[in-house]
């Protein structure tokens, strides 16, 4: 135990480490500065058409997950879904962000009434939108289309991303992507948006 107990403090020291720079790493990006939303975005939900600033709810904070939507099956991301079971659907998980003046939503590009069919089947409660036909998902690069919008993802370009090693077939089609808008009386802004492994 002698052996392991020193191993443990070793590591002990390392976890806390880890800590103060996890501290500070979240305070710096609560300090990142703010882009004001100049598209007027509108989606498509249960109650019909509404705009950015709506998802909001009243609350001061918005926390999006661009939802997958797998084009091949015509269905909703499998991980996207494992992740809406075990945390979007959860009604302590979410009263927690409101304590926080954030609210939780979903979007994805499929037109809402497929979004809706699959939400009823997975049987989940929590805001889901449609951004089709906007622009809304290919300018915050969640959804990769030349076509549409120069190929960026995780802040590099088409070029950076092959020269990392990305095959150019990977680059089309949905990715993981969170965001958060913060708004005022008025005006949305972009604060922060994290991609593949930045979900974790």
């Amino acid at each position: 135990r002698a052996e392991w107990l020193s191993a443990r403090k070793a590591l002990l020291a390392k976890e806390k480490e880890l800590t103060r720079l996890r501290d500070a790493l979240n305070a710096e990006r609560r300090r990142l500065p703010v882009v004001k939303i100049e598209k007027d975005y509108v989606f498509d939900g249960p109650n019909g058409k509404v705009r950015l600033i709506d998802l909001f709810e009243g609350k001061r904070q918005l926390y999006l997950h661009h939802f997958m939507w797998i084009d091949a099956l015509d269905t909703g991301c499998p991980t996207c879904s494992a992740a809406a079971d075990m945390n979007f659907n959860s009604v302590p998980w979410l009263a927690q962000l409101e304590q926080r003046e954030v609210t939780f939503a979903c979007v994805s590009r499929a037109p809402y009434e497929k979004i809706a069919a699959y939400k009823a089947r997975r049987g989940w409660t929590f805001p889901f939108y449609s951004s089709a036909p906007t622009t809304f998902h290919y300018d915050f690069h969640s959804t990769l289309d030349e076509s549409k919008a120069p190929i960026e993802y995780n802040y590099r370009t088409k070029q950076e991303l092959l020269a990392a090693g990305f095959p150019e077939e990977a680059l089309k089609g949905d990715h993981p992507v969170n965001s958060v808008f913060v708004r005022d009386e008025r005006n949305v802004y972009h604060a922060y948006s994290a991609y593949a492994r930045g979900l974790d």
